[in-house]
């Protein structure tokens, strides 16, 4: 008898299969640390823009391009007021200086958080080691406890 060469047996299609879903499960890990990475860079971004952000209001509170009281820090009352835009007393015409375009969402916080809300914030009178909100914006860091890839909490960046 002849026997048909045209097809696989199903032991051939077994073992492909196996193999395929080895290779896919050796492959997720992978994926997963792709994808922590890539937050991991939008988080770095998003801290230096609103930094930066923070700084170049100060800059201008120091300045005397914007007009706030003898006793304030000099920072931002909220981060809204970096997108927002202040009112420039140096101008005649009263217009606006503006720190940034948008506000980033910090990339670990959870999808129904605004982005204001989605960072943790530091007033200028608060200590270090022990942020707390206040009456300004001295600095951001993310509320995630989760450490990072490279071993420091992403609420320490």
């Amino acid at each position: 008898m002849r026997r048909s060469q045209g097809g696989f047996t199903l032991i051939e299609l077994v073992v492909a299969v196996a193999i395929v879903g080895v290779l896919a499960m050796l492959a997720l890990p992978l994926v997963d640390r792709g994808i922590q990475r890539q937050k991991e860079a939008e988080l770095r971004t998003a801290l230096r823009q609103i930094r930066t952000a923070i700084d170049a209001y100060h800059q201008a509170v120091v300045d005397k391009k914007i007009e706030a009281p003898a006793d304030a820090s000099g920072y931002p009352p909220d981060l809204e007021s970096l997108v927002m835009g202040v009112k420039d007393i140096t101008t005649p015409d009263g217009r606006k200086i503006y720190f940034l375009r948008r506000l980033p969402k910090d990339p670990f916080a959870p999808p129904e958080d605004s982005p204001a809300e989605s960072w943790g914030k530091r007033s200028y009178a608060s200590p270090p080691d022990e942020p707390a909100e206040g009456e300004d914006v001295f600095d951001i860091y993310s509320r995630s406890e989760a450490p990072g890839l490279n071993g420091v909490p992403y609420r320490e960046w």
